[in-house]
C-alpha cells in the first residue's frame, strides 16, 4: 500500500511539473501584440494599485519568480524579466497579485505566513519522530507529535491553494482590464497560470499521501 501511494504521488507531481514547464515553454514563444515587457506590465500593475514602493528585480533562474514581502520586491526570472511573451506577462502579473494580497492583508496569505515556522519543523521532523516512536514501541507520544506536525504541512498546502488561485484571478482581471493583452492572448496567459496552479494541487495531494503513510505506519505499530 505504501509503495502504491508513493508511486501515485510521484506520478502526479512529475506530471504537474512537466505540464507547467511545457505550457510555459509553448506560450513563451507567443509574443504580446502590444509589445509590453513583463517587467513593464508588473510596474504598471503595482503603480495602478498604489504600490509605488514595491520594487522589481531581475533574478537568475527559470520560473524562480516570486514576491518577497520581507524586501517588498517582485523578483522576475531570466525567462520572464524583459520578455514580451504572454507566458512571461502572465507570470509577472501573478506575482504582482501576491504583492497586492499582502498590501490588502488578504486573510489566507496571513494564515499561510503564520504557519510557515510550524510547517518547516513538521516537514523536517515528522518522519524521524514517527520512526523513533515506532522503534521505541512503548509510547504513542512521539508518533502522535510527528503526525500532528505533518498535519501543519498539509494545512499549509491547503491554504496555499486559495492564495495562488486568487493571485492568478487578480492577474487575469488586471491584464484584461488594462488591455496589456488582447482577448486571445489573455486566454493563453490563463493556460499558463492554470498549469502553474496545478502544481500546488499536486503538492497538496502529495502532502496528503505522506500524511496517510505516517498514519498507516503508526497503525501498524499498534
Amino acid at each position: 500500500m505504501d509503495i502504491l501511494l508513493v508511486l501515485i504521488a510521484l506520478v502526479v507531481s512529475m506530471w504537474a511539473s512537466l505540464n507547467v514547464k511545457s505550457t510555459f515553454k509553448k506560450y513563451s514563444k507567443v509574443y504580446s501584440s502590444r509589445g509590453y515587457t513583463a517587467d513593464q506590465v508588473a510596474r504598471k500593475i503595482l503603480d495602478e494599485n498604489g504600490l509605488y514602493t514595491v520594487g522589481i528585480e531581475h533574478v537568475r533562474g527559470d520560473l524562480s519568480d516570486h514576491y518577497d514581502p520581507r524586501d517588498n520586491v517582485v523578483r522576475l526570472s531570466d525567462t520572464v524579466y524583459g520578455q514580451t511573451s504572454v507566458a512571461a506577462i502572465g507570470v509577472a502579473a501573478h506575482e504582482c497579485g501576491h504583492a497586492i494580497q499582502h498590501a490588502e492583508d488578504y486573510a489566507p496569505i496571513k494564515v499561510r505566513t503564520a504557519i510557515i515556522p510550524v510547517t518547516q519543523i513538521g516537514s523536517n521532523l515528522a518522519f524521524p519522530l514517527v520512526i523513533i516512536g515506532i522503534m521505541l514501541g512503548s509510547s504513542n507520544i512521539l508518533t502522535t507529535i510527528g503526525i500532528w506536525l505533518y498535519v501543519a504541512v498539509v494545512a499549509f498546502q491547503l491554504v496555499t491553494l486559495p492564495v495562488e488561485f486568487n493571485a492568478s484571478s487578480r492577474a487575469l482581471r488586471t491584464l484584461e482590464g488594462c488591455a496589456f493583452l488582447d482577448y486571445d492572448e489573455n486566454k493563453k496567459a490563463k493556460k499558463v497560470l492554470t498549469a502553474a496552479a496545478l502544481t500546488y494541487v499536486a503538492a497538496l495531494f502529495s502532502a496528503i499521501v505522506t500524511l496517510i503513510r505516517l498514519i498507516l505506519m503508526s497503525k501498524r505499530r499498534n
